[in-house]
C-alpha cells in the first residue's frame, strides 16, 4: 500500500464526530518534543529513581550493566509464572524465580513477528519507519541498507563507554553493513538466521522435497542463509566457526551460546567498562531439536517443551554467572520473547491464552512475557498491568547509561518511552499511554488503558494457521473495540454501544498514523 493511500485510508476509517474528540482527561500523555512519542509525566517517581541510581553509581563507580534475555517465539502462557510451566508439560523454575524476585509485567507488547521486534528494540522506532517490517528470508533482495542512517542502541552505548555484545540469533540482515558488529555491537557471537532457516536444508523428514531432490537442494544452496556460527568484531575480523551440518548440531547451539555469554560476563565483570549484553536464544522457534547431551528436560517430552525447559535451564545458568561474578546488584536484567507463539508449527509451538498468535496483532501475537529484575533495586514480588512496549527498553537503556535523547537526530520520529522509573520505583507506574500495532506497512490497532481498537484484523482460514493460511481484512463500518479486562480473548466488541472511549482510542490511532506524513517511512524492498 502506498504511503499516501495508507494515511488517507486510516483517516477515513477513523473519522469521528468533532463533538466526541475531546478526551484530555482520558489521554494523560504530553508531548515534550515534536519527533518523540508523547508520554505520561511521572515527575515524583522519576526523581526518586534518579536519586537511587545516583547513589548506586557513587557506590560502584560506574554505570549499571544491562542484560536482555530474549527468547524466540515463546508464548505468553509458556512460563509457569504466566500460567504455564509444569501445568502444561515444561516446568520453568528459573524464569518463575525471576518473576517472584522482580517485576512481572502482564501487558508487555512486542511486534507481530521477530525481525520487527528485534529492530524496534535497537532503534526505538516502529519497524515501518525503518523498513524492517518482516523477516529477511532466503531469496530476498534488499534495495538499501536500513541501518545506514539509523543510530542503534548498541552504538550509542558503545560510544558511552559500554562493552556491547550480542549473542545468538540476529535475523536483521547478514549482508556486510547489516551485521551486529557493523551496526554498533563491539562483538557478535551467534547465528544470523532463525534455526528453521538453518535446518530446513538438513532435515529430510520434514523437508523431503528439498533435501532429497538434488537439483532443488543445489539451488537452495545458492540462496540459503549462512549456517555457520559467526564470531565478529566491530571494525575487525568476522570468522565463520563451526557449521551446522545436522539437526543435532542445531540442538546443541544454545548451550554453546550460553557458555559464551557466561564467559563474557566473567570477563567483563573484571573490567572497568559496564556491559550491555543482548542474549538471544535460538530456541524456541520451530523447528526445535533437543540437545542430545542434556537428556529429557520436560514432562511432556515434545520437542517444543524440551526447548522451553532448556531455555529455563540456561536462564538459570546466566543468572548464576551474574551472581558468581559479583555483579548481580549492579545489573538490570530483562527477560522476554520477541513475539507470540508460532502456531503454524504446531505441535512444535507455544501457548497463549489469548486470541491469535505470531503473525497477528491480536493479543496472542503481540502480548509476551516481560520480567524486569535487579537485585536491591527492583522490589521483589511486584506485578503490573500497566502498558509496556519492548521498544521502551531502548529509552530505558539510554537513561541507565546516561545517554541523552539529544544524541538522536531531529529528522526521525522515535516511538520509545523511557520507562526507567516505572520499572525501578517501588510503586512505579507506566509512562506509556498507548501501544500501536502494525502488520508490515499497515496500521492495525491501538491499545489505551484496557481498551484496544482494531481497524484491520488478521484472520486464519484454518486452525493454527495464522501466517501461512490467513488474510488481513478491514473491520468494516467501525473499529473493533475490545475491553481487555472483561474480554481478554477479544471475542466480542463493546463498540460505542457499551463504551464511551471509542472515539478517543480511534483518535489516538489516527494521530499516530499522521506522524508518517512529516516523518515518512523507508522502503527497503521487503
Amino acid at each position: 500500500m502506498k504511503r499516501k493511500h495508507l494515511l488517507l485510508k486510516v483517516s477515513a476509517v477513523l473519522t469521528v464526530s468533532s463533538t466526541l474528540v475531546t478526551a484530555a482527561p482520558f489521554d494523560r500523555s504530553v508531548k515534550t518534543k515534536e519527533n518523540f512519542e508523547a508520554s505520561i509525566p511521572r515527575p515524583e517517581q522519576d526523581k526518586a529513581v534518579a536519586e537511587k541510581l545516583a547513589a548506586l553509581e557513587a557506590k560502584t563507580g560506574k554505570k549499571p550493566n544491562i542484560l536482555w534475555i530474549i527468547v524466540d517465539d515463546m508464548g505468553y502462557g509458556d512460563p509457569g509464572c504466566y500460567g504455564g510451566g509444569g501445568a502444561i508439560g515444561a516446568a520453568t523454575p528459573h524464569i518463575d524465580s525471576l518473576a517472584r524476585e522482580g517485576l512481572k509485567l502482564t501487558s508487555c507488547y512486542s511486534q507481530h513477528t521477530c525481525t520487527p521486534t528485534r529492530s524496534a528494540i535497537l532503534t526505538g522506532r516502529i519497524p515501518f519507519r525503518t523498513g524492517l517490517t518482516r523477516p529477511i528470508l532466503a531469496g530476498d533482495k534488499l534495495t538499501k541498507n536500513p541501518w545506514a542512517d539509523e543510530k542503534s542502541l548498541a552504538a550509542l552505548l558503545s560510544d558511552a563507554g559500554y562493552y556491547t555484545l550480542l549473542t545468538g540469533k540476529w535475523h536483521i540482515g547478514e549482508a556486510e553493513g547489516m551485521r551486529p558488529h557493523d551496526v554498533g555491537f563491539d562483538e557478535y557471537y551467534g547465528y544470523y538466521p532463525a534455526q528453521k532457516e538453518i535446518t530446513q536444508g538438513k532435515d529430510a523428514r520434514r523437508y523431503p522435497d528439498l533435501v532429497n531432490n538434488e537439483e532443488l537442494h543445489e539451488a537452495f544452496e545458492g540462496i540459503k542463509p549462512n549456517d555457520h556460527l559467526i564470531h565478529g568484531f566491530k571494525g575487525g575480523k568476522t570468522e565463520e566457526l563451526s557449521q551446522v551440518k545436522t539437526t543435532d548440531d542445531m540442538g546443541r547451539a544454545d548451550k554453546a551460546l550460553v557458555d559464551f555469554t557466561i564467559s563474557k560476563i566473567k570477563e567483563a565483570a573484571k573490567g572497568e567498562k559496564p556491559f550491555f549484553i543482548e542474549h538471544c536464544f535460538m530456541k524456541v522457534h520451530c523447528d526445535n531439536f533437543p540437545n542430545p547431551d542434556l537428556g529429557n528436560l520436560s514432562a511432556a517430552r515434545y520437542a517444543y517443551k524440551e526447548a522451553v525447559a532448556e531455555v529455563d535451564l540456561h536462564t538459570g545458568e546466566i543468572m548464576k554467572a551474574l551472581s558468581d561474578a559479583g555483579v548481580l546488584e549492579n545489573t538490570f536484567v530483562f527477560f522476554t520473547s520477541d513475539n507470540g507463539p508460532q502456531m503454524d508449527g504446531w505441535p512444535d509451538a507455544g501457548y497463549t491464552p489469548f486470541r491469535g498468535a505470531k503473525g497477528t496483532t491480536f493479543e496472542g501475537g503481540v502480548r509476551v512475557p516481560g520480567i524486569a529484575y535487579w537485585k536491591g533495586i527492583i522490589t521483589p514480588g511486584r506485578e503490573s498491568d500497566d502498558l509496556f512496549d519492548l521498544m521502551d527498553l531502548f529509552g530505558t537503556a539510554m537513561n541507565l547509561a546516561g545517554v541523552s535523547n539529544d544524541e538522536l537526530p531531529d529528522d526521525k520520529f522515535y516511538d520509545f518511552i523511557d520507562q526507567t522509573s516505572f520499572l525501578l520505583a517501588d510503586d512505579g507506574q507506566s509512562a506509556r499511554e498507548a501501544v500501536y500495532f502494525w502488520w508490515g506497512s499497515q496500521l492495525t490497532a491501538c491499545r489505551m488503558r484496557e481498551y484496544k481498537a482494531h481497524v484491520k484484523v488478521i484472520l486464519p482460514q484454518a486452525p493454527h494457521m495464522y501466517i501461512d493460511l490467513s488474510t488481513i481484512q478491514d473491520v468494516g463500518l467501525a473499529p473493533w473495540l475490545f475491553n481487555l479486562y472483561i474480554d481478554p480473548k477479544e471475542e466480542m466488541t463493546v463498540g460505542h454501544r457499551r463504551n464511551a472511549w471509542l472515539a478517543s482510542v480511534a483518535g489516538k490511532l489516527k494521530a499516530h498514523g499522521a506522524t508518517f506524513k512529516k516523518y515518512p517511512p523507508k522502503n527497503i524492498g521487503l
